[in-house]
């Protein structure tokens, strides 16, 4: 449960973020989520 969480606060935590620091439009913000929840996906692989 404790990894969904991580792979889902990543996602929310960069579209924000992105968002809020200029992203071109709400697309490319969430680019970066998806890119953030790859590689928390590969961080709970590697840790468990």
């Amino acid at each position: 449960m404790r990894s969904l969480a991580l792979v889902v606060g990543a996602f929310i935590v960069a579209s924000a973020l992105a968002g809020a620091l200029g992203a071109a439009n709400l697309g490319t913000a969430l680019t970066f989520g998806q890119i953030a929840v790859a590689l928390s996906v590969v961080y709970v692989v590697i840790r468990h």
